[in-house]
């Protein structure tokens, strides 16, 4: 069953198409990964599955209904959320208070439940749980704003490029991590410069090149291809 179902998906930034005609399908309990070079349109794409971009052609699906007309916040309340590009932390907030925000959406009791198994999933978040996001380190701010998508309790999480700049032992950590997100239940569709751990991680991924789905397939095979080696696995990733 097809969780998520994007056809023909053209998304433009007034007269620059940053999108034209994506279409990718995401099944339930699937780890998806989309590469691409910077540029590519792949930010651009989570955003408008998120709601924060409107699409000028096709559309977006969640569960075989239409999401592409729904804002943001009605969205989270679907079952969609993610963690942006950059972390985004609040950082004069606290660690704990971060997370109650990205559970705003659930009741209070719900929502501290739902903490409890975030820290679980990461428990250098509670013992920073008092400390000022700002004041964390890139990887523990990463811990964090995954730990806040997932306090939304989301059938689908959206990851963009969680392991930017953080030391490849802390990557690693992460990586871990999102495997027992996936055995939690949980759908996720990761954009990912490394692109050979997110191929090791995923089922299947998508290549986006220009605004455009360039190639597909399952990630073992797209692991093996020559095309998919010269372009993104030549730099020792």
């Amino acid at each position: 069953m097809n969780l998520l179902e994007i056809d023909a998906l053209d998304v433009r930034y007034g007269h620059i198409q940053a999108l034209k005609g994506v279409s990718l399908r995401v099944a339930q309990g699937e780890i998806v990964t989309l590469l691409g070079a910077n540029g590519a349109g792949k930010t651009t794409l989570m955003r408008t599955i998120s709601g924060l971009l409107r699409a000028h052609a096709g559309d977006v699906k969640l569960r075989g209904k239409s999401i592409a007309r729904v804002g943001a916040d009605g969205i989270v309340r679907a079952g969609v959320s993610q963690a942006p590009e950059g972390r985004r932390v609040f950082p004069t907030l606290s660690v704990a208070e971060n997370l109650l925000l990205g559970g705003y959406t659930r009741p209070g009791g719900e929502a501290r439940e739902t903490q409890r198994q975030v820290y679980a999933l990461f428990p250098r978040l509670q013992e920073r749980a008092a400390q000022f996001a700002g004041t964390l380190s890139g990887g523990e701010q990463q811990m964090l704003a995954i730990g806040r998508a997932m306090m939304a309790r989301p059938q689908l999480l959206l990851l963009d490029e969680p392991s930017l700049g953080l030391a490849p032992i802390i990557v690693r950590d992460i990586f871990r991590t999102l495997r027992r997100i996936r055995e939690q239940g949980v759908t996720v569709l990761l954009v990912e410069q490394n692109a050979r751990m997110a191929l090791k991680l995923a089922d299947r991924g998508y290549v986006l090149e220009n605004g455009r789905v360039a190639l597909q397939g399952a990630a073992a095979e797209l692991l093996a291809s020559p095309e998919i080696h010269a372009t993104y696995l030549g730099g020792g990733h």
